[in-house]
């Protein structure tokens, strides 16, 4: 009895350690994921922050440039 019972503690033990490297694998495709899509938005906005005030600048400039 006992060393069925080993046996089957040993076989849930390598099946333990196979779930932690599965997750480990996917905690960090995960953390991956949040950082493209942190890169994906984020920096874009930030661009937008400088990009729309000089377009902008120069929106009006023209136009008043034209005297309307």
């Amino acid at each position: 009895m006992d060393q069925e019972l080993q046996k089957k503690i040993d076989e849930q033990g390598v099946k333990i350690d196979a779930m932690y490297k599965s997750l480990e694998k996917i905690r960090w495709y995960f953390k991956m994921m949040a950082w493209v899509t942190v890169l994906a938005i984020v920096v874009p906005l930030i661009g937008f922050v400088f990009a729309v005030p000089m377009f902008m600048t120069n929106y009006v400039d023209q136009l008043s440039g034209l005297g309307l």
